[in-house]
């Protein structure tokens, strides 16, 4: 059983004002929604359910039910107060249940082949970044194993928003979230703040994947230059 958990409930408040009244992973980039891009490439694989984790604006994502046969909408109610780690503490039915991919929904997958690539283990999909990166990075020992999942780094892979855990370390995972579920400061965790903190219990790798494969879109700016990138043109899709 492969399962995939996406997570979609977040406000999109650096992508105002189009996330008023649309959901970030709804915002079109090339006339298709990015959470679309990012379901058709898991369905390719053979992925067996797909649980579309909601919050903000929830309801609009219920037509993918009906889109695609084996998505689950799962409601995060705590996406409110808690950081991302309740996405994914939702969903932990799916991530107990088999392998599972984890995947950001406001990301767009150019290149879908990405899911199709041979895993042969737990893994985050990763961009190489030489200098300095203050985003999220995937730190590795001499033998690739990753040993850091953090903020900043140098000359070191960043997340794209895609990781795939094997079934036992997708139990390990789960039993993690739950166990940091309620804990003195919890809301500020991010889930990769978990796996960060149990990391000597996953023998995870870097999926090294392209700049022109997978991108991350965080404001309006970002939106209309992929369009103008990757499609020639300027602006955005509306609706």
């Amino acid at each position: 059983m492969v399962n995939a958990v996406v997570m979609a409930s977040g406000m999109g408040t650096r992508m105002r004002p189009l996330t008023e009244t649309t959901p970030k992973p709804l915002i079109k980039v090339g006339g298709k929604p990015m959470v679309e891009t990012v379901i058709e490439g898991l369905q390719e694989r053979g992925v067996d359910h797909i649980a579309v984790v909601v919050g903000y604006l929830g309801q609009e994502f219920n037509y993918l039910k009906e889109k695609y046969g084996n998505v689950a909408i799962v409601e995060n109610a705590d996406y409110g107060t808690v950081n991302n780690i309740s996405s994914v503490y939702a969903a932990r039915e799916f991530l107990s249940g088999g392998s599972c991919f984890i995947c950001e929904a406001d990301i767009y997958v150019l290149d879908g082949r990405i899911f199709q690539e041979k895993l042969d283990g737990s893994c985050y999909y990763g961009k190489m970044v030489e200098g300095y990166s203050d985003d999220w990075v995937l730190e590795q020992d001499g033998g690739g194993r990753i040993v850091r999942v953090g903020k900043g780094g140098k000359d070191c892979f960043n997340m794209v928003g895609i990781a795939y855990f094997t079934e036992g370390d997708a139990r390990i995972l789960c039993s993690a979230i739950e166990e940091e579920y309620g804990k003195e400061g919890y809301e500020a965790l991010f889930w990769d703040d978990v796996v960060n903190k149990h990391i000597s219990r996953f023998r995870l790798a870097v999926h090294p994947v392209n700049a022109g494969q997978v991108v991350e879109i965080d404001t309006v700016e970002e939106l209309e230059e992929v369009h103008r990138k990757f499609f020639g043109r300027g602006g955005y899709d509306e609706g």
